[in-house]
């Protein structure tokens, strides 16, 4: 074999000779199995439809297995297509796969083409060794101690040991083709996974070329290129089976069934998810999200616990809410004549009208709140620490230990190879290696960037366009309530607010416009990000990461954000008020009950829409493209619908597949950490929905979507981080939101400093949280409009009441700030800066406590990488033996071997 340089770029294919590929008998093929791959446009053979089965995943021979499916379709401008497709399909021929076209007038529709690949072992042997597979080379000896005291407890939720553990354990090593009677080879038809031999295929496919040698075109290379303009149409591996029914051959494997029948159905909810087996068949990347999404699933499950434990005291000291009890009483509530809210067309009204309001807000603005609000800010970091120990171990049992390094060096993206034009000496290598010149690299940073903040701020324009809305829609929703029209409505008609009506409308309307946004980003986050041209896979992922978060995060939480932190809070008096960038819309205010249940509305209508119309588009969605693609097959029941053409009529997982997941879990765990002080509720709702979640993933990624090509991946990547920042940054907001959205610290200065009585209660509290106002000092732009009033009102009126604390009128510090109003103001800062520090105090002593990697992990990377060593020792000593003692006995007539009757692989095994 050797190695095309020049024109093939950096990371170059390997060609092989026909005796390398085909001719080796290592391969255990006959010499007809390479006669199909003489010419891509080879001649068909007709079908046996009655002897090939549905399930077939081999060649026509029954004997190499499919690694790999590409399929594409003629159409009237087919030419240059049709000498893409022989040029690409001769090259790769020329690297040793092995191909096989199944004619259109044998698909289901009679006009799609199918080639089917198949790596033979000096293939998959190559580039297992470049791409350093960690493959097996002796047993784990290691005694496993993962027996817990009452083990049998968890009996109802495990699954049957086969399915949990479906390969044996062992200590593995990169491999490498030169020793490969080093390794534990016993077949190799199946040395390497599926998931290993679509990696490989795949890697192949991604940077072949097609084009001529005498042409030179750098750009033309690589299966997503042709796959973008239309040569291919798909290009994706096999699911071995059917997921209703295991295959019909005995000697395969029903991976995919097995996953359905005890993974991907809803009334496994309760049982342990097989990542073992998630991870042999599609590969670690989607195994370690499944393993990342079950831990955060069980984690939550402590919190909701706690969560619904405060809400359930809220309920019980319902009728220990003093300050609702006189909001409520016709005595003080129903005697306080409020200023009007909003300009000319709000009229006066009582404090006892918000009743309904002010019961519903203590169920969240109690002090379990303020308990719960710490214990998230722990829970948190016990989940984070937790889970790197849990990942820790995965990436010991899944091979990943060190892959960082090998991601980095070895998997260039195609797309960086062909569009780096410039070359410079690798000083590690000494290799000429593609690279972005700083100034290109630069301008295309600035734009990204520069685009990321127009999005974001089309974002922020659009929540102002909200909170005008808001601000507009307030006033009508008033002046129509201003005659109780609402309580003719049975059971919800007393509950209906000109408040809780702007808030409910305002949330859905931010809810839809959040949706339609994510649609439009997601396409220009990928636009930037390829324009960017990163340089590895793990590069790219990173850079989509951070945009897409960036925007989701203003997108979905800047609607909390004002709720929590700007509404009610820049309000002025009456005489005085402030309003929107100058205009004449008016700024909000709150209840006197606190804007808390406002943000608790919010967040329920955002969180739990998100999460009921997620889970409608994956599973929904899907279903009806494959249904509607399907119907054709389903019309034809006699005619022979191929495991390939069951496979390319389902949908393809996609480059942002998993992507998506992850940003969905990431949203979802920010509403229940950020704002999670004001709806103590929310991880039980994300419990909840997690534990569809789960199922839902499993069940399309098994039924409705082609196989993905097999990733590696040793953690989450950059979303730890994201996570590590928000934990973080949950303790501030969820420490802002208890001291200024919450009334919990007036009412506590209240109770312990103004209490006029002295006793410790809240007697008194409503009446002293409002000031007073001259009526007849209002100025006639912020009066109501005749007739907008209630009958009650008349002239005896002569003052109202708002929510601030200021000196009234005739005071010598007329509508100025109180004493209280500072006292208040500073317990609440001296409530934030404390709270803070004990609570990041206790995380990163949690976080110091709780060692990153397992101690008996540690003990195993070490042991194995002493094996590794020990063994490789030992195998070149024994080789070098082997070596010496053939050349001694150049003369002598007996076979040259130590052990003549015994094969070369068991005597190195038994010396090692």
């Amino acid at each position: 074999m050797h190695r095309i340089t020049g024109k093939a770029g950096g990371d170059s294919l390997i060609e092989m000779s026909p005796t390398d590929s085909f001719n080796d008998d290592t391969n255990g093929y006959s010499q007809h199995a390479s006669c199909s791959t003489g010419s891509p446009q080879h001649e068909q053979s007709p079908i046996d439809k009655q002897q090939h089965s549905k399930d077939s995943v081999f060649f026509r021979d029954g004997e190499r297995m499919i690694d790999f499916v590409l399929s594409y379709v003629e159409d009237k401008d087919g030419e240059r297509k049709q000498e893409r497709r022989r040029l690409y399909e001769a090259n790769l021929v020329n690297v040793g796969l092995e191909l096989e076209t199944e004619d259109k007038s044998e698909s289901e529709d009679g006009k799609t083409f199918f080639v089917k690949i198949h790596a033979p072992w000096e293939v998959l042997a190559t580039y297992a060794d470049v791409l350093k597979v960690k493959v097996p080379f002796k047993a784990n000896d290691i005694p496993d101690n993962s027996d817990m005291p009452m083990n049998w407890l968890s009996t109802p939720f495990r699954l049957p040991e086969h399915i949990m553990h479906p390969e044996p354990d062992y200590f593995t090593a990169p491999f490498d083709k030169s020793k490969s009677d080093f390794f534990l080879i016993d077949d190799k038809e199946t040395f390497f996974s599926p998931s290993t031999r679509n990696r490989i295929v795949y890697y192949i496919l991604s940077r072949c070329s097609y084009y001529r040698d005498e042409c030179g075109d750098r750009d033309k290379k690589g299966i997503k290129r042709l796959l973008n303009n239309g040569t291919y149409t798909a290009a994706f591996p096999l699911h071995d089976s059917r997921y209703w029914t295991r295959s019909r051959d005995a000697n395969r494997e029903s991976d995919r069934y097995n996953l359905h029948k005890h993974w991907a159905r809803f009334f496994c909810f309760f049982k342990e998810q097989p990542l073992n087996l998630i991870r042999k068949y599609y590969g670690e990347k989607i195994g370690i999200y499944f393993a990342w999404l079950g831990f955060y699933t069980e984690m939550l499950l402590f919190a909701a616990i706690v969560g619904t434990i405060c809400f359930i005291y809220g309920f019980l000291t319902y009728d220990d809410n003093e300050w609702s009890k006189e909001i409520c009483s016709e005595e003080v509530g129903g005697n306080i004549v409020m200023c009007p809210l909003c300009d000319k067309k709000c009229g006066y009204w009582k404090l006892n009208t918000t009743c309904n309001s002010s019961w519903q807000s203590h169920l969240f603005d109690n002090v379990g709140t303020v308990f719960f609000a710490i214990f998230m800010g722990i829970w948190v970091t016990l989940f984070l620490e937790f889970w790197k120990r849990r990942q820790a171990r995965l990436e010991y049992e899944w091979d990943l230990v060190d892959f960082e390094e090998e991601q980095q060096q070895l998997q260039l993206r195609p797309e960086y190879e062909t569009k780096c034009t410039n070359r410079k000496l690798n000083r590690i290598t000494q290799e000429m290696e593609p690279y972005l010149p700083i100034t290109s690299q630069c301008a295309r940073t600035c734009l990204s960037g520069a685009t990321v903040l127009l999005w974001i701020s089309l974002i922020i324009a659009c929540i102002i366009g909200v909170i005008a809305y808001r601000l507009a829609v307030y006033a009508a929703f008033a002046s129509i309530m201003k005659d109780s029209a609402t309580t003719n409505l049975q059971v919800v008609g007393p509950y209906i607010t000109p408040q809780l009506a702007t808030s409910v409308t305002a949330s859905c309307i931010n809810f839809v416009i959040i949706m339609i946004l994510n649609l439009m980003y997601e396409k220009v986050a990928v636009w930037i990000t390829d324009m960017e041209i990163p340089k590895t896979h793990l590069e790219y992922e990173n850079k989509l990461t951070v945009k897409m978060f960036l925007f989701q995060f203003v997108n979905y939480y800047s609607s909390c954000f004002y709720v929590a932190f700007f509404k009610g809070k820049f309000v002025g008096y009456p005489g005085k008020y402030e309003y929107m960038f100058g205009s004449k819309l008016r700024n909000e205010e709150c209840d006197p009950g606190g804007c808390l249940i406002e943000l608790t509305t919010q967040l329920v209508i955002v969180m739990t829409g998100k999460q009921v119309w997620g889970n409608i588009q994956e599973a929904l969605v899907p279903w009806l493209m494959n249904w509607w693609g399907s119907r054709k097959a389903r019309n034809h029941p006699e005619s022979l619908y191929s495991r390939w053409e069951q496979d390319h009529d389902l949908q393809g997982f996609g480059q942002l597949g998993l992507f998506d997941e992850y940003l969905e879990m990431v949203i979802q765990f920010g509403f229940i950490t950020l704002f999670v002080a004001s709806f103590p509720l929310a991880p039980l709702l994300a419990l909840i929905n997690n534990i569809i979640e789960v199922r839902v993933d499993a069940w399309k990624l098994t039924t409705q979507f082609r196989r993905p090509v097999a990733a590696k991946a040793h953690s989450i990547g950059a979303w730890q981080e994201i996570l590590n920042g928000m934990a973080v940054l949950s303790v501030v907001t969820n420490a802002f939101i208890v001291a200024f959205t919450s009334d919990m610290i007036p009412r506590l200065v209240y109770m312990y400093a103004y209490q006029p009585e002295g006793e410790m209660n809240m007697k008194g509290y409503i009446n002293n949280s409002l000031s007073v106002f001259n009526i007849s000092a209002i100025p006639l732009e912020n009066k109501p409009d005749d007739g907008e009033s209630p009958s009650w009102f008349n002239s005896s009126i002569t003052t109202c009441r708002y929510r601030d604390y200021r000196y009234p009128s005739g005071h010598e510090k007329e509508y100025h700030h109180t004493m209280q109003f500072w006292h208040i103001l500073a317990a609440k800062l001296a409530f934030i800066i404390i709270v803070e520090h004990v609570v990041f105090v206790v995380k990163f002593f949690v976080a110091w406590m709780i060692p990153d990697v397992p101690s008996d992990v540690r003990a195993r990377v070490k042991r194995e990488r002493y094996l590794v060593q020990e063994y490789l020792h030992n195998y070149e000593v024994e080789k070098l033996k082997i070596q010496l003692s053939q050349n001694t006995h150049d003369d002598c007539t007996c076979t040259p071997m130590i052990y003549p009757s015994i094969p070369k692989h068991e005597v190195l095994s038994e010396c090692l």
